[in-house]
């Protein structure tokens, strides 16, 4: 019998996980995979390892969201864990499963017994941090750290929605300086996204080419624009509709960033709070494997 680690978040999205933690191990003992449970903890993970190395484990599942994603990915690189990565969705937001389009179902779950794997990059800011969907800063970053815990658990990704248009009034334009593989690049820009995949923030497809296991990430900048541009600009990304072309974006691929601003902007790496800016961000191609077809 397989022996998989089960990293859980208690807390995660509406916090509801821990109430199906039997019926996941079910499902999994059923297809000869024995479970671990593995409870993280917000602050203090240094067991986890340890766990992962005397269990003998052949796989890692991630239960929770994009947040817990990125705990399980940091703690992997960074002990050297090469096991693939499962990812059973319970947070607010779950963006990478959404790109990997993982429903969750009985059928993933096959996926996972037969041990289907595919390759992921994942971005590495200022040499310390991984990120596995996205680096961002700009207003978005404010308006993910600001939806109170309560309206996330009633509305779910929909806290992301209300509050962003919210904030369309109040929107300020920060300069933002570039280097790109060493080609270097000036913007007037609301806000910037450095993606993995092409979901972020609960919205499903903001670009058309990403590709998450191509060596490169993609810097996308929401430019300083008026209303007749950012307006039609946000329609099109609360509808789902790609932006590669828009001209209201700076759309730049590349293995290598530095970003740099004059403003006092705080950075956030898969929806938890990162550094401060200068954000120099580095891909490393294809580090782990992710079950999914």
């Amino acid at each position: 019998m397989k022996k998989f680690v089960l990293a859980y978040n208690p807390v995660s999205g509406n916090a509801t996980f821990k109430k199906r933690l039997d019926e996941i191990i079910e499902v999994f003992q059923r297809r000869k995979i024995l479970l671990i449970p593995y409870r993280t903890r917000a602050a203090e993970n240094s067991d986890f390892a340890e766990c992962v190395k005397e269990s003998g484990a052949e796989g890692i599942l991630s239960a929770g969201g994009d947040g817990t994603l990125h705990l399980v990915v940091n703690l992997m690189m960074k002990n050297k864990i090469d096991l693939p990565v499962g990812i059973i969705g319970s947070g607010t937001s779950n963006d990478f499963a959404t790109y990997l389009k993982i429903d969750g179902g009985e059928d993933y779950f096959d996926v996972i017994a037969e041990g289907i794997t595919r390759p992921a990059d994942l971005g590495l800011a200022n040499d310390k941090e991984y990120f596995i969907n996205v680096a961002c800063a700009g207003v978005f970053t404010a308006v993910a750290h600001e939806a109170n815990t309560k309206l996330k658990n009633i509305f779910g990704k929909r806290a992301y929605y209300f509050r962003g248009i919210s904030e369309l009034p109040k929107f300020k334009s920060v300069r933002l300086e570039i280097i790109a593989d060493g080609q270097s690049f000036g913007e007037d820009a609301f806000l910037f996204l450095v993606l993995n995949g092409s979901a972020v923030a609960g919205f499903k497809k903001i670009l058309e080419s990403a590709e998450i296991d191509d060596g490169k990430l993609d810097f996308v900048a929401v430019k300083k624009s008026g209303p007749g541009l950012l307006v039609p600009l946000m329609k099109n990304i609360f509808s789902g509709k790609a932006v590669d072309e828009n001209p209201g974006i700076l759309h730049i691929r590349a293995r290598n960033f530095e970003i740099k601003s004059s403003e006092n902007l705080v950075g956030d790496l898969d929806g938890e709070s990162g550094d401060p800016l200068p954000l120099k961000i580095e891909t490393i191609p294809q580090a782990l494997r992710f079950f999914a077809r």
